[in-house]
């Protein structure tokens, strides 16, 4: 989804605006400059209502795997959003930038896309009735054990009605 546009003004500084239903600020790219090859590309700066730049972000040159195309990813934060905007800007035939923005997707909805099953569709690894799977040796239709055996810790009840005190009682054997 597009939220702003980026153009380069009289004085070569990229300066645009970003706005959605709960964001509407203006934005400036400041160089960096960095022999580092991980550092990122800009400092995205905000105009405050006061007037002033506060920096808000960075975006870092990256590269379509798919095209070889280069542009910019980053994220726009700052105490006043509820959560971070996770951005990208690609570069028009004109020189500006096209900002966009797209939720970040839950791992498990990727799966889904990719149409790998859902946590949901995993047979458990013990049978519905709790016991174990199988017909093995050790294997009793009638029972319900889960078939990892006892419990050696000691077990915990409450005395009388207090505030969740609990006290130690040692299980007869």
């Amino acid at each position: 989804m597009n939220i702003g546009q980026i153009k380069q003004n009289d004085a070569g500084i990229f300066m645009g605006r970003i706005s959605t239903l709960a964001v509407a600020m203006t934005i400036a790219l400041k160089p960096v400059q960095s022999s580092n090859p991980r550092a990122p590309r800009y400092e995205i700066h905000a105009l405050t209502p006061g007037r002033t730049w506060v920096q808000v972000g960075a975006f870092f040159e990256l590269t379509s795997n798919n095209t070889g195309e280069a542009f910019l990813n980053g994220r726009i934060d700052d105490p006043s959003l509820a959560a971070p905007l996770q951005v990208s800007a690609f570069r028009q035939d004109d020189g500006s930038y096209n900002v966009v923005w797209q939720r970040a997707q839950k791992r498990r909805d990727v799966g889904a896309a990719l149409g790998v099953k859902a946590d949901d569709d995993l047979s458990p690894p013990f049978g519905a009735d709790g016991g174990p799977v199988g017909n093995g040796p050790d294997h009793d239709a009638g029972t319900t054990d889960n078939g990892l055996g006892e419990t050696t810790a000691p077990v915990e009840e409450p005395i009388g009605k207090g505030r969740g005190r609990r006290q130690r009682v040692a299980e007869d054997a």
